[in-house]
């Protein structure tokens, strides 16, 4: 399926990297998606690029996000986070902010945000510069292997069809839903 042209798509984003070595910290990427967060309804989020296979990726994560608030089957108060999980295909936050959270150790990121918020107003903010070459890439291997893809789910397709391993495991979370516990309210 082809993704809207970007000046109708809902979501955007933008490859960063920090404005010198160890700044920010992580701790600041994370107070200030924080701050955002009070500030507006808008979803903004921050993923280290290595773990973005694609613009197909992270879109697919936030529909799979939308219909699934929209159903009432929402797993985290927060959207930033509850959005990690699919972008990580994983339904445990401390393993999807493993596989796709930010770290001292980041290089490169990917900045995410909801119209009306535009990434690029929002670098200076987390004190980020542009990164062109940080988001969209191509899927690599190294991306599979920290999303967790094993070598036989690999070798089961072709390169060329990577990506689809990536959308297959953003589409499980949706199946993965913890038996027996309730839908978080909707804020």
């Amino acid at each position: 399926m082809p993704l809207p042209p970007p000046e109708e798509r809902g979501l955007r984003a933008l490859g960063a990297r920090r404005s010198a070595p160890g700044h920010p910290t992580t701790a600041t990427i994370v107070r200030t998606l924080r701050e955002l967060a009070k500030e507006s309804p808008a979803l903004v989020a921050v993923f280290d690029a290595r773990a973005i296979a694609g613009e197909r990726h992270l879109f697919s994560a936030w529909a799979h996000l939308g219909r699934a608030r929209h159903r009432g089957e929402s797993r985290l108060r927060e959207r930033g986070a509850e959005l990690a999980l699919y972008v990580a295909g994983d339904d445990q936050l401390p393993r999807a902010l493993e596989k796709a959270g930010v770290s001292d150790a980041t290089e490169q990121f990917v900045l995410v945000a909801e119209r009306p918020l535009e990434p690029s107003a929002l670098l200076a903010r987390f004190s980020l510069v542009e990164d062109p070459s940080a988001y969209p890439r191509a899927v690599e291997l190294a991306t599979l292997e920290r999303l967790g893809i094993s070598a036989a789910e690999r070798a089961a397709v072709s390169p060329a069809q990577w990506e689809g391993l990536v959308l297959e495991r953003v589409a499980l979370v949706d199946l993965s839903s913890p038996a027996g516990h309730p839908p978080v309210e909707k804020h």
